[in-house]
């Protein structure tokens, strides 16, 4: 057991400072913390590294940074991974409370905005989301609708900054 022990950490340098690992050590741990992180995201939810709200693009983008550090060495590999681990579930507990509290959800995801309705803009909301009438036009086109805002019922940006366009029934 030892000796298990003792190839490990010589194959991953988990003795040596960052700047002593070869392309060896990293490459194991790339190796490693791929699989580690792949399992990670699988005990969390599918939405965490998808297109979702700014909560799950930042946790995302912490969690990247965190197990980045085990490759390179600039961390501990093992404490590493298990605050990457801590960041998944911290996301998942997050997500479960916000589906079960829609005031939680709206203070940790934020909440959409009604851009347009009945054909009217609402500058206000527009303003407020740094979002152009040319945005709006933009969203018309993307969705395969004509980019005329008079002939839309219902336009929301969404928590995912992606914008919902509903027309008008002709």
């Amino acid at each position: 057991m030892e000796q298990l022990k003792y190839g490990l950490e010589w194959a991953l340098g988990l003795g040596l400072d960052g700047k002593y690992l070869n392309a060896g050590h990293m490459s194991l741990r790339a190796l490693v913390v791929f699989v580690a992180a792949v399992i990670m995201l699988r005990i969390g939810d599918k939405r965490f590294m998808g297109k979702s709200t700014a909560l799950d693009v930042f946790l995302g983008i912490v969690f990247g940074s965190v197990v980045s550090r085990a490759i390179t060495g600039n961390a501990p590999f093992f404490p590493t991974l298990v605050a990457s681990l801590v960041l998944v579930l911290l996301h998942w507990v997050l997500s479960a409370i916000a589906f079960r509290s829609h005031g939680f959800g709206r203070a940790v995801k934020g909440s959409e905005r009604v851009l347009v309705r009945d054909g009217e803009m609402r500058w206000e909301a527009m303003r407020k989301a740094h979002i152009t009438e040319h945005d709006l036009k933009e969203a018309l086109r993307v969705n395969g609708k004509q980019p005329d805002v008079t002939r839309v019922a219902l336009a929301h940006l969404e928590r995912n900054g992606d914008i919902s366009i509903i027309t008008k029934s002709d």
